[in-house]
């Protein structure tokens, strides 16, 4: 994992008063986590036949997940309908779902929400990648509008831990929120 130590006192650092619940905040809150972009933090998982997740936070809590989708050139993921909120933002390539008039390139924000349904592709030859911000299940179709299965949080915890524990790579208990 990447790691930095930071000096003891910075001079851009400032000092807040103390919060009302102080004490509480101390004992009781979770403090921020980072991810570094080594794949030693997160491996990439294979995703279908075309496509990997490099998985980044996951809140059992909140039913959420994050990660960075990589859709390789000409592939697709396939129609699905989202029960909750998401939000993308392209870092590379280009993308779309087939039911839109959008292409999405590197800084483009896109956010779905719940009971859109749409199929993603990318025909841009490099293919794209793209952090998504998950709330909620997703289910899967197949091409004839069959059901498939739904996707939730647990499902994508399912994903990384067993992709780690198939390859020998450590669990990194950062992801977990």
């Amino acid at each position: 994992m990447t790691t930095m130590t930071p000096p003891r006192r910075h001079p851009g650092i400032v000092t807040l008063p103390p919060q009302p619940h102080e004490a509480i905040v101390q004992e009781y809150a979770l403090e921020g986590g980072f991810i570094g972009a080594s794949e030693a933090d997160s491996p990439w998982v294979p995703f279908g036949e075309s496509a990997a997740i490099r998985h980044l936070a996951f809140d059992v809590r909140q039913g959420m997940a994050a990660n960075i989708l990589w859709v390789k050139g000409g592939g697709r993921i396939g129609t699905h309908r989202h029960r909750g909120h998401v939000s993308a933002v392209t870092l590379e390539g280009s993308w779309g779902y087939y039911e839109y008039d959008w292409i999405a390139t590197p800084g483009s924000f896109v956010h779905e929400t719940p009971g859109t349904h749409h199929t993603l592709y990318s025909d841009d030859p490099n293919g794209m990648k793209a952090m998504f911000w998950l709330n909620g299940p997703i289910e899967f179709f197949d091409d004839q509008g069959t059901y498939l299965e739904t996707v939730d949080v647990f499902w994508f915890i399912n994903h990384y831990v067993t992709h780690c524990r198939e390859h020998g790579l450590p669990i990194n208990q950062a992801l977990f929120i």
